[in-house]
Parts: structure tokens; C-alpha cells; sequence
């Protein structure tokens, strides 16, 4: 239910944590990558989308097992 503005915001924060230049631990190159994936997928309306729709319905099919 994130806002554009919302998503950009957290975003930047955690790219700001997790760029291997600023984040020396072993993961922060993985982990800003999972970061800009998200990002890519949140930032486009379709995309988000469809994010969201798959999300409901995994969540709604998991409930039953």
C-alpha cells in the first residue's frame, strides 16, 4: 500500500545501508542488489502490480495448507 514517494524514500535508505562501498560486511553486495530488484519491480504501477496480485494469492493458497 506504499506510496511512489514511499517506495523511494526506503529505497534510497537502504541503498544508502547496504552499498558495498559504505557496508563493508560480506552480504552488503547481495543485499543491495535484492534492494534495487525490489526497487525495480515497485517503482513501475504494472509491475507492482502484478507484484501485489501474486502476493494476495500466494498468501490467500498458503493459508490452506
Amino acid at each position: 500500500n506504499a506510496t511512489l514517494e514511499e517506495i523511494k524514500k526506503a529505497f534510497r535508505e537502504l541503498a544508502k545501508e547496504y552499498h558495498p562501498d559504505k557496508n563493508k560486511s560480506s552480504d552488503a553486495s547481495v543485499k543491495f542488489r535484492e534492494v534495487f530488484e525490489a526497487y525495480e519491480i515497485l517503482k513501475d504501477k504494472i509491475t507492482k502490480d502484478i507484484f501485489d496480485e501474486r502476493r494476495k494469492f500466494y498468501n490467500k493458497h498458503r493459508q490452506i495448507y
